[in-house]
């Protein structure tokens, strides 16, 4: 079993900025990849971003794309989103998940856990 653990939500205006940091901890493996998915009110849970176990292979949704940064320190078994420039419509939960495989992609089901999640509020 592998649990994880989000943080650095909270609140926010537009443009700003927030670090979300998601602590894996159990039968952890640095060659498993890691994403971050994010699910708004009254909508379906969507990707945002994901890192091979090695880190040098990234992906990103195209809502994502040069705003947001995926990155992970093994050595603490941590993943990190950096979110830059945020919108109103970034608002939503946002999931850590992490995955079986060395590296894939952007389907849910690839993911075999799950985080609780971290609400990330952008106001106008």
């Amino acid at each position: 079993q592998v649990q994880l653990v989000e943080s650095g939500g909270g609140l926010v205006q537009a443009g700003e900025s927030l670090r979300l940091s998601c602590a894996a901890s159990g039968r952890t493996s640095s060659s498993s990849a890691m994403g971050w998915f994010r699910q708004a009110p009254g909508k379906d849970r969507e990707f945002v971003a994901t890192i091979s176990g090695s880190g040098a292979t990234t992906y990103y949704a195209d809502s994502a794309k040069g705003r947001f940064t995926i990155s992970r320190d093994n050595a603490k078994n941590t993943v990190y989103l950096q979110m830059n420039s945020l919108k109103p419509e970034d608002t939503a939960v946002y999931y850590c998940a992490a995955s079986p495989y060395e590296r894939t992609g952007s389907l849910a089901s690839s993911y075999a856990y799950w985080g609780q999640g971290t609400q990330v509020t952008v106001s106008s």
